[in-house]
């Protein structure tokens, strides 16, 4: 019985060290659930039209370390964020620089900033004026599960300063002059594959 047990042991001590996979890099993708400038305000209107608010997302990362590791990652996202008027979109590249930490077996947390870059925003049939900043920066924290190569994890992000846009020219008289928060506030879920 004993060495039925040490040898169940020790089997579940090699998965879990295979779980969580050394260093090397990867691809990544999956769904964001965006409210540009105020997420808990837009997961409330969720209920009614749940689509509104998914982007998607498609990059690569690099894994430095074991137990403990650092974990970059270059990312496109595009997100949406509907309001009753219309829909705005912003493309932009993230660049996360996340430190980790193996918790138990295959179960990991991290945290670090997010680098990012605004390449468009779009709001319907509206002409907006210039984003404030291009380049901002963000929080990520998260927890993920890794088995072998195959990797999920689900993360909050959230822009530490806002960056408005203005809305000129629109067709919705109530529009014109009004400001938007592009700062990035989402839920992150994402499938990752090592190479």
């Amino acid at each position: 019985m004993k060495k039925t047990i040490l040898i169940a042991a020790l089997a579940i001590m090699g998965w879990s060290a295979n779980a969580q996979s050394d260093a090397g890099f990867g691809i990544k993708g999956g769904l964001n659930y965006a409210g540009n400038g105020d997420f808990f305000n837009s997961a409330e209107n969720a209920y009614s039209s749940p689509d509104k608010n998914v982007g998607y997302h498609i990059g690569v990362f690099g894994k430095i370390g074991d137990n403990i590791y650092l974990r970059p990652e270059l990312v496109y996202t595009a997100i949406k964020s509907g309001y009753n008027e219309g829909d705005l979109k912003v493309s932009k590249l993230d660049l996360p620089v996340l430190l980790g930490v193996k918790i138990i077996g295959p179960l990991n947390i991290f945290a670090g900033p997010s680098f990012q870059y605004i390449l468009n925003t779009k709001f319907d049939d509206v002409t907006i004026d210039n984003i404030e900043n291009d380049f901002t920066v963000g929080l990520n924290i998260g927890a993920g599960v890794n088995l072998g190569k195959l990797g999920i994890d689900v993360r909050y992000e959230r822009g530490f300063s806002e960056n408005e846009v203005s809305l000129i020219n629109s067709n919705i008289a109530n529009l014109n002059g009004d400001r938007v928060d592009t700062r990035p506030d989402q839920i992150i879920v994402s499938l990752s594959v090592k190479l």
